[in-house]
């Protein structure tokens, strides 16, 4: 097998920053934002699409990165916890997970973060849950919503009642 033909030039905006790759068409989005280009909020947890630390805004959507190849997002945005505020200027998010001590370790934080602003964009998009009760009208953000919506996040310290806290803050 020709050692060319299995990589590929692809082009990636990561948190603002246009970068042209030349990957191995097996590389993870994940393995290539943190091994490539030195992009280490996403975290390798389980590498399987079960805890969420990995999670990244892909074109505006959250997106466990851990379960999808680099060479299929040729062209896309990615989002991560760093890139979605400044130290001087938070994100709304990251300012309520301050606020709320939504974190322990903090190594679930910024796939905890991404998730959480995937998530009330498609609550404003009025998507709803498997818990929405009325799939007639807008979904609320109730704790149960956002509980059920954050599932696959994981947090090994338990700070899940902080986390939600900051959810809801941010939410308001």
């Amino acid at each position: 097998m020709d050692p060319a033909a299995s990589h590929s030039e692809i082009n990636l905006e990561v948190d603002g920053v246009q970068h042209a790759l030349r990957i191995d068409n097996r590389i993870t989005l994940l393995d290539a934002l943190r091994e490539q280009l030195g992009v280490t909020a996403p975290k390798k947890g389980c590498d399987h699409g079960q805890c969420g630390s990995c999670t990244v805004l892909l074109n505006g959507r959250r997106a466990t990165s851990c379960l999808s190849f680099a060479v299929a997002n040729d062209g896309a945005q990615v989002i991560t916890a760093a890139g979605l505020g400044t130290g001087e200027e938070p994100h709304t998010m990251q300012r309520a997970f301050l606020e709320q001590d939504g974190f322990q370790c903090g190594y679930c934080t910024p796939g905890q973060i991404c998730s959480a602003v995937g998530m009330l964009d498609e609550v404003e998009a009025g998507h709803p849950s498997y818990v929405t009760e009325d799939l007639g009208t807008e979904p609320e953000l109730t704790d149960t919503e956002i509980r059920e919506r954050m599932s696959g996040n994981i947090c090994r310290c338990a700070a899940y009642p902080n986390i939600l806290a900051a959810i809801r803050q941010a939410g308001a």
